[in-house]
């Protein structure tokens, strides 16, 4: 295994969005890829707590530091739910997904969905 140091990159998240955000048509472009950004903060800080690079990660999920720099790249790939788990388990967590439910006022907003070979009563309902 690849035994690097690990020397992180000081980032100020809240600093970086104060100063993004003043120009134009940031917020809305943030806004539309927010999962994707929260998902590659989670992989970040996770590597971080790890004191790995991304070479060693590379490393112990067996691909390479480009890949695995796309794999942190919000809103550039999807990552496969198998890559998802070999970089947790590589840099020593437990992936867990979670659906939360949403306020009342955008879920209003959702229609449930009935299916058309669904019974005349279901149909009825909506």
């Amino acid at each position: 295994m690849t035994d690097l140091k690990y020397d992180p990159v000081l980032h100020n998240q809240k600093a970086f969005l104060e100063k993004a955000s003043k120009r134009r048509g940031f917020r809305e472009a943030y806004d539309a890829l927010e999962t994707e950004y929260a998902l590659a903060l989670e992989m970040l800080s996770a590597r971080t707590r790890a004191g790995l690079t991304q070479e060693a990660v590379a490393d112990r999920m067996g691909t390479t530091k480009s890949a695995v720099s796309r794999l942190e790249g919000a809103g550039k790939h999807a990552p496969s739910m198998a890559s998802l788990k070999r970089y947790a388990d590589a840099v020593g967590c437990t992936l867990k997904i979670e659906f939360i439910p949403q306020p009342i006022k955008r879920r209003a907003a959702a229609q449930p969905i009935v299916r058309a070979d669904a019974p005349k009563a279901a149909r009825r309902s909506t």
